[in-house]
């Protein structure tokens, strides 16, 4: 904790400045000297600072191309005194975002690995292969410090498997939640070593998948590196991840504890295992992993788990096939009935998912967004209990109008055969398709399908007695314990990460949609019940009265979405740039200019609430979009503006600002190359933090330049964006680009912008955006900078 305490004290650490480029290296060169001299003769310790510059493009975001320059790298070798061949990576980023302390992410796992570092320098048993311990000084920067690292620093070759450290919250327990690509013997060394398990192929494939705003130098040492690795995260309360609010106080000595205790067991045995120095030899496919309870990881080859599920659905089909099958003389008529309750069955949870969307959207109209963003039962209460009422009615009125008079014993027979049908379908084509979190489905297959042979009898016998009733719970105990605990996982991911998914995506929709499935889910093998007992008008009539009420106070506005409770404050988000603009013509006079203060709520909100507290902030101050440039002429610090609404911006206006430093920006030459191609060569001096804009013209295309691999890469929107940052002292920014341009072009062949951002320092903050800030109410978390914007036509 001691680590911890001392760099967060350091405060904000961004790019660029000396708190992140001396003071917070400084103090980890004197922790690691320290703990060099405490050595034992057994190991060797060597210490690199590195400064790369380097630049490459990344589909994260809306895809843009990174550049770099002298951004600093602390990075520590710890290997027998004989030296070794293979390494295996621990890395961990020191730098933090603007205006927050970064205690969990991602002081803590610097902190931790200084401790692992002490730890296994102490040990007077040689590590069979060497440990690098990188503490890399530009992950916010959207991953441009390991970049500069795996693809240029000699140590790198060496490397042959990483764990890399980082959070999507504060605190708790670390979830694994990427490993590979294949190899898995990875994930068996995490399954033997760790000694407080939390893992999830569910989390990589909901991850992987990109519907969360998030990335991780997982990304860059997989991709760039060619080299596998584990990707471990803190998710805990991650209301206040990014905010000022992550403090080295908020999170517990026993998850520090337990993230050292585990990353330190496995970092021993892949430093002491001989797959490591073979580690390309035993790439051979996915894994299926999940612990269960966290108690102990199952993990096995997604080949075994291939053929597991497809025996476990062959014999599910084979008990369906048989039973609807018999007698002959009835085949037809069963059959119908069956496929009749799968039927009624879907039709259920589409009559259902209609509905309660229908609920979120309404929600969301009337401005009640979010209601459950503080008070997570709200959720519950209103999209559970109408999900969970939708699914009874339909099958009531089923039941009575359509099965009417027939046999309840049966009626519940069928309805069990038709989930268990949709299970397997769904088993089936999970599989197919190579979804390794289709073991899910097995569990739903298996279980229910061994209770039902077991108890077949009591299935047969009049009303659900108690017996039939506890011996099925029972038999269901198994995947029905652990779908709750996996959805109380994701539930504690995605709510928080829906206060800061942007303005485009309703977020009622998202966590209404995935309650309903929930309900589904856990409501599929409860159907048959409804058929089975005498009446479920109670259980009705008490849903609906809870869902009625809750909605009735939803839309009072009762429940606020934000808190700033000082011990677990739930804050909104809001970004704020004074910016003043520039906009030139082809003889670069400028032709427009302007000054205001940008804003952007990061939920869909918007400012409804902010308006009461700060009323100039309104409707009236919509943002405008200046078609003719690239981004809608608005600096965009990264290319996120297809999360972001328009109508969903705003744009106060403020005096003019003059940066003490400001950006300088030049054409050194312009060159005629072959095929009709012209190449403009500029140079760029100015903050830390600069984006870049270009937009052909209508006829031109950008058809190469001088940065990442040479091929441009378009951002969503078909513009072109370069983000660009330094250390401490970087030499000027030379780049060019190359068009294909048409005879013709009276109006020019290129628009490019480029927009500096004053994250520290005396250029920060203009008096005027201090003045605004203090004004907000303390539920809100607000972040804010200075820019300047200039859009040239060429």
């Amino acid at each position: 904790r001691g680590y911890l305490d001392n760099i967060t004290a350091i405060g904000p650490r961004t790019v660029g400045s000396p708190e992140n480029e001396v003071l917070a290296v400084n103090y980890l060169l004197k922790q690691i000297r320290a703990i060099e001299r405490e050595s034992t003769d057994a190991h060797k310790i060597s210490v690199d600072i590195q400064r790369p510059t380097g630049s490459f493009s990344i589909d994260f975001l809306g895809g843009f191309t990174s550049y770099y320059a002298n951004i600093t790298n602390v990075v520590v070798k710890l290997e027998p005194r004989n030296g070794a061949e293979h390494a295996v990576l621990s890395n961990c980023h020191f730098d933090s975002v603007p205006n927050s302390p970064g205690a969990s992410d991602d002081a803590v796992s610097c902190a931790v690995m200084l401790e692992i570092l002490n730890t296994l320098s102490k040990s007077s048993e040689p590590l069979q292969h060497a440990v690098i311990f990188l503490f890399n000084g530009a992950e916010e920067n959207i991953l441009q410090a390991s970049h500069g690292f795996i693809t240029q620093h000699e140590w790198a070759k060496s490397i042959r498997a990483f764990i890399n450290l980082e959070a999507a919250g504060v605190g708790g327990k670390e979830l694994v939640f990427q490993t590979g690509p294949e190899n898995p013997w990875l994930v068996q060394a995490y399954v033997i070593a760790a000694k407080h398990p939390f893992a999830s192929v569910v989390a990589q494939e909901i991850f992987q998948s990109g519907i969360i705003p998030a990335d991780t130098d997982f990304r860059i040492y997989r991709d760039f590196g060619n080299v596998p690795g584990i990707d471990l995260a803190f998710i805990e309360n991650g209301y206040i991840y990014h905010t000022k609010y992550d403090t080295s106080d908020r999170i517990l000595t026993d998850s520090i504890q337990r993230a050292g205790d585990n990353i330190l067991a496995v970092l021993e045995y892949l430093a002491t295992s001989d797959k490591l120095a073979k580690s390309s030899e035993y790439r051979h496919g996915n894994v299926v992993f999940f612990d269960v309870l966290g108690l102990v990881v199952l993990a096995y080859p997604a080949r075994v788990g291939t053929i597991m599920n497809f025996i476990t659905a062959a014999i599910a089909f084979l008990y369906l096939s048989k039973k609807v099958l018999q007698p002959k003389t009835r085949a037809i008529s069963n059959l119908k009935k069956c496929f009749t309750a799968f039927g009624l069955t879907l039709l259920s949870w589409v009559c259902t998912l209609v509905a309660v969307l229908v609920v979120a959207v309404f929600v969301s109209v009337i401005g009640r967004a979010l209601s459950w963003y503080t008070h997570f039962y709200v959720s519950v209460f209103l999209y559970g209990t109408a999900a969970a009422a939708n699914i009874i009615l339909v099958h009531m009125l089923a039941k009575k109008f359509f099965y009417k008079n027939m046999n309840e014993q049966y009626l519940g027979d069928i309805f069990f055969d038709a989930s268990l049908m949709i299970w397997s379908i769904a088993l089936a084509v999970m599989t197919q398709l190579g979804i390794c979190s289709a073991f899910i489905c097995t569990f739903w297959v298996a279980f229910p399908l061994l209770t039902k042979l077991m108890i077949h009898k009591e299935f047969s016998q009049k009303g659900a007695t108690v017996k039939f009733v506890m011996m099925y719970l029972l038999g269901m105990f198994a995947p029905y314990l652990y779908m709750m605990y996996l959805s109380w996982t994701v539930f504690e991911m995605f709510t928080p990460i829906m206060g800061r998914s942007g303005s485009e995506i309703p977020p009622d929709v998202v966590l209404a949609g995935f309650i309903v499935v929930i309900t589904m889910i856990l409501s599929s093998y409860f159907i048959n019940f409804i058929y089975l007992l005498k009446s479920t008008k109670t259980t009705l009539i008490t849903l609906t009265t809870v869902f009625v009420v809750t909605l009735i106070l939803v839309c009072s506005g009762i429940f606020f979405p934000y808190s700033s409770d000082v011990a677990n404050p739930k804050p909104k988000r809001i970004f704020l740039q004074h910016t003043s603009r520039r906009f030139h013509d082809l003889d670069g006079n400028v032709i427009k200019s302007d000054s205001g203060i940008w804003i952007n709520g990061f939920d869909y909100n918007g400012i409804s609430h902010i308006t009461p507290h700060v009323p100039e902030i309104n409707d009236t101050i919509r943002t405008p979009c200046e078609e003719q440039a690239p981004f809608c002429g608005l600096p965009w610090i990264l290319p996120v503006h297809f999360m972001f609404r328009l109508v969903k911006n705003w744009y106060l206006p403020a005096p003019e600002i003059f940066p003490r430093s400001p950006i300088h920006f030049r054409v050194l030459s312009k060159e005629l190359m072959p095929q009709n191609s012209v190449r403009l060569s500029f140079e760029v001096s100015g903050p830390s933090h600069i984006s870049l804009y270009i937009r052909p013209q209508k006829g031109s295309a950008l058809s190469t330049w001088s940065l990442g691999d040479g091929v441009p890469v378009a951002s969503l929107g078909g513009d072109y964006f370069v983000f660009y940052s330094h250390g401490l002292q970087a030499a000027p920014w030379h780049f060019w680009v190359e068009l294909t341009a048409p005879e013709k072009h009276s109006d020019g062949i290129v628009s490019l912008a480029v927009a500096a951002h004053y994250f520290f320092g005396e250029d920060q903050k203009s008096p005027e955006l201090y003045a605004l800030l203090e004004r907000f109410p303390n539920w809100m978390f607000s972040s804010g900078w200075s820019c300047t914007y200039d859009l040239f036509v060429f």
